[in-house]
């Protein structure tokens, strides 16, 4: 979902690739392989790309809680909340 969102923002922009990596100080390797969840970022990291698509860690990290919201069902809301705690860490 974390990887999904980041597109979705970096889309909505219009940047390629290369723009957002570049402002974060990341490589567009890495960019795209954390998009794809291949990558398991620091939050450090998070908070660069969250940062160069202008979005603090704290609103990327609510959004990705409620998408992740909207596709679990209602008894495993406690995994929803330790997801979008645990990308806010």
């Amino acid at each position: 979902m974390l990887g999904q969102e980041l597109r979705r923002l970096r889309h909505e922009r219009g940047e390629t690739l290369g723009d957002t990596a570049a402002s974060a100080g990341v490589s567009p390797q890495y960019l795209s392989e954390m998009e794809r969840g291949i990558k398991d970022p620091s939050s450090e990291m998070i908070d660069a790309v969250a940062g160069a698509l202008g979005v603090s860690l704290i609103d990327l990290a609510f959004s990705v809680g409620e998408q992740l919201r909207t596709v679990q069902s209602p008894g495993r809301a406690g995994a929803t909340c330790l997801a979008a705690f645990a990308l806010a860490a």
